[in-house]
């Protein structure tokens, strides 16, 4: 089996026992923007040893970084913050399933972003999945008691959570895809172990500054969270590296197409572990807006 299916398949997984736990510590004492913290505040100091590691047991010194890894470091990291922080919410909103599947639309969001901003086109069959994407997108966003209220649904405020935490999603893989082709060696766990270093150590002393200033006392929560905190800043770490090496080894086409299994881990994470109802509507919803995706990477 092939290193970028096998990062793909953990990264999937990763992910999804990570936001199980963003949905733990949502529900306690933290903020969204505490819990999105909490995440990098654990992995930081988990990444860092574990490159010194790496490059200790790799002969020669640390790769050099070409001029623009910074900047996409940067748009990937403040990406993320911000798309972690808006799927927490979608959480509070919604089950656990539709939550990810919402969050899961970066991939539609992807391709039009690309069209707006670098001009790159897609094709008859890409726009038809987009399409088919939208409809599993309205099947969604009926929240209860509205079901011949389209408009309402539109507007719920989980489909708007939703679509923007996909949007930041998008930006975020863009950044990191660029940061890790930035990083001048051939080693695609140099490249991925480098890239996650830098990125979530940023990001831990920007959201400590950031809570210090406008939400006292999430960092002592944090602090005292420590106990699941501490799982998920593992499990962010280990999910983060394998999405890395991941995009080095092959097209993001294909690591999307097959990181769609991340949604029926989280309709299992849903069901069987939260305990929450899923609802018919939903879970056609939610496999409508899966085959669009796949559509879209393997058509588009």
């Amino acid at each position: 089996m092939d290193l970028w299916i096998i990062a793909t398949l953990s990264a999937a997984t990763f992910q999804t026992l990570r936001f199980m736990l963003h949905k733990v510590l949502a529900g306690g004492a933290l903020t969204a923007t505490g819990s999105t913290f909490a995440r990098f505040a654990y992995a930081a100091p988990a990444a860092v040893p574990a490159l010194a590691l790496y490059a200790r047991a790799t002969p020669g010194p640390l790769p050099t970084l070409a001029p623009g890894f910074w900047g996409w470091a940067v748009a990937g990291g403040l990406g993320q913050i911000l798309a972690t922080i808006l799927v927490v919410l979608t959480f509070r909103e919604r089950n656990f399933a539709v939550g990810i599947t919402f969050k899961k639309t970066e991939v539609i969001q992807t391709a039009l972003l690309g069209l707006a901003v670098l001009g790159e086109r897609v094709s008859p069959g890409g726009w038809a999945a987009i399409g088919l994407g939208l409809a599993g997108v309205l099947l969604l966003s009926r929240t209860p008691g509205s079901a011949t209220r389209l408009a309402e649904g539109l507007k719920s405020r989980a489909l708007l959570l939703g679509l923007a935490s996909g949007f930041f999603f998008a930006i975020s893989g863009v950044g990191y895809r660029a940061a890790t082709l930035s990083v001048e060696t051939g080693d695609p766990l140099m490249r991925a172990g480098l890239t996650l270093a830098c990125v979530t150590t940023l990001q831990t002393l920007g959201m400590a500054l950031w809570l210090r200033l406008r939400e006292p006392g999430q960092i002592t929560a944090v602090w005292a969270a420590r106990r699941t905190a501490l799982w998920l800043g593992l499990a962010s770490m280990a999910g983060s590296l394998s999405w890395f090496t991941a995009f080095t080894l092959q097209t993001a086409a294909y690591v999307y197409a097959l990181g769609q299994i991340e949604l029926i881990l989280s309709l299992a994470a849903s069901v069987l572990f939260f305990r929450e109802k899923v609802s018919t509507r939903e879970v056609a919803g939610i496999a409508v807006l899966t085959v669009s995706i796949v559509l879209l990477v393997l058509l588009g």
